[in-house]
């Protein structure tokens, strides 16, 4: 070999050997810059992976954190988190829901990343979250619609009762004025009376003279009211034509009219029976220290077979009833 082929040789390898190292040198540029871009891929999948799980477990914040993450570190890759950002927000599940931020998300991917793939689903999304924002406020007006007027209907419904209550008193104090007026005309020259009919059925005493209604009180019975009574202790109130015989003014129930239990018949019934018929049977007030009591007592038969009513009654009705007097018992 010449020296001119031996130079040519020696050129040849050298290019020879720049043109591998550069080979070299550009492949490990391509794999450095290929391992990275593969490497940021996966974080970002990853991250978004874990964002999917914490979301389908209900950590809403959890997941909007991650895709935060994603907003920070990966720009590129943006549009998608915000887009999942605002599908959070505007979830019904969400208690912490917030449509505004939710727009806020969606019109960002729209002005932002104009080209992105997201933009039509945002588009949709927007009107969707616009459309829920009108029919919540609409409900919520309803709703407080409604509120107002269950209110009206409680303050209408409240005075109404009150109003019910009042005619219910101004009824008693109508009642019990025409019963004074009965009262005193049937002292003022129109009594006495000459008969006393009890009507045990209705619990209820009348005062009559000539054939005429004076006065009507309400009564309290034995405490075993139905039937009459038959003897001694079995708390019945009689049934029967008897008489006003005696009174006692030193009564323990106020003041007192005996009637005159047992007659005949009773007494025959008694006899057949071969028990006591009992006596002390009585129109008297209430027991003594508790006139408190008044109309209430008619509450409840409470007597052991007497007739009660209030003291204030048995005060006027001994006004108007001398002994005498016809008492006619009736079931």
């Amino acid at each position: 070999m010449n020296k001119t082929a031996a130079h040519r040789s020696r050129r040849q390898g050298s290019v020879r050997g720049h043109m591998c190292l550069f080979s070299v040198c550009i492949a490990a540029l391509m794999l450095v810059c290929g391992c990275g871009h593969y490497r940021d891929g996966y974080l970002t999948r990853s991250t978004f992976r874990e964002a999917g799980d914490f979301f389908s477990r209900g950590s809403y914040e959890a997941s909007l954190g991650k895709y935060r993450q994603i907003l920070e570190k990966y720009p590129s890759v943006g549009d998608r988190a915000l887009f999942e950002m605002g599908i959070i927000y505007a979830y019904p599940g969400n208690e912490r829901k917030d449509y505004r931020k939710a727009l806020e998300c969606f019109q960002k991917v729209l002005r932002d990343y104009p080209e992105s793939a997201y933009r039509p689903d945002s588009e949709m999304m927007v009107f969707h979250v616009n459309n829920s924002v009108f029919k919540d406020e609409r409900i919520l007006a309803q709703q407080t619609r409604i509120a107002s007027q269950q209110q009206a209907i409680g303050t209408l419904e409240g005075e109404v009762q009150r109003r019910e209550a009042e005619i219910v008193t101004l009824q008693k104090k109508i009642e019990a004025l025409a019963q004074e007026i009965r009262g005193r005309a049937a002292m003022n020259g129109q009594g006495p009376a000459d008969r006393i009919l009890i009507e045990k059925k209705k619990r209820q005493l009348t005062l009559i003279a000539k054939g005429r209604a004076l006065k009507t009180y309400r009564i309290a019975l034995g405490g075993n009211p139905d039937g009459p009574k038959e003897r001694q202790g079995d708390n019945k109130t009689p049934e029967g034509t008897y008489i006003i015989d005696g009174r006692n003014r030193g009564s323990r129930y106020h003041l007192s009219l005996h009637i005159s239990y047992p007659n005949g018949k009773d007494k025959k019934r008694a006899r057949e029976m071969g028990v006591a018929p009992g006596g002390d049977i009585m129109i008297h007030g209430i027991k003594n220290g508790f006139s408190w009591v008044g109309d209430l007592h008619t509450g409840l038969d409470w007597t052991k077979g007497c007739i009660a009513v209030t003291d204030e009654e048995i005060e006027e009705i001994e006004k108007l009833v001398p002994d005498g007097t016809i008492v006619e018992i009736r079931p």
